[in-house]
């Protein structure tokens, strides 16, 4: 069919067969609810997760070295890389980070 809603020379004016909803098709059988609880499998997804890190795994080192980046990431911008900082910030595209210098 087009996109206007009418058919085109050689289209079916009826969606096939196969198209429609199976409930809706002659001898279908009934739709069955199917529940799953996979909250049993993402609690050992998790504890593979952590056992993989390892014990020496520190989230809030790991957090400090992502914002120092961050910081090093938006420091020493010329002139023109400052304005389209500054027109993402505003636009709250990008977070404002720091003062534009890098971190000590």
């Amino acid at each position: 069919m087009s996109s206007h809603g009418r058919s085109l020379p050689g289209e079916p004016d009826e969606p096939a067969e196969a198209s429609r909803p199976a409930a809706d098709r002659p001898g279908a059988l009934p739709l069955a609810d199917l529940d799953v609880d996979l909250s049993a499998h993402e609690m050992l997804r998790r504890a593979h997760v952590l056992d993989a890190l390892g014990p020496d795994w520190d989230p809030v080192a790991v957090l400090r070295g992502e914002e120092a980046a961050y910081e090093l990431l938006y420091s020493g911008l010329s002139a023109e890389q400052q304005r389209v900082y500054d027109e993402l910030v505003s636009a709250g595209v990008l977070p404002r980070r720091g003062d534009g210098h890098a971190a000590a």
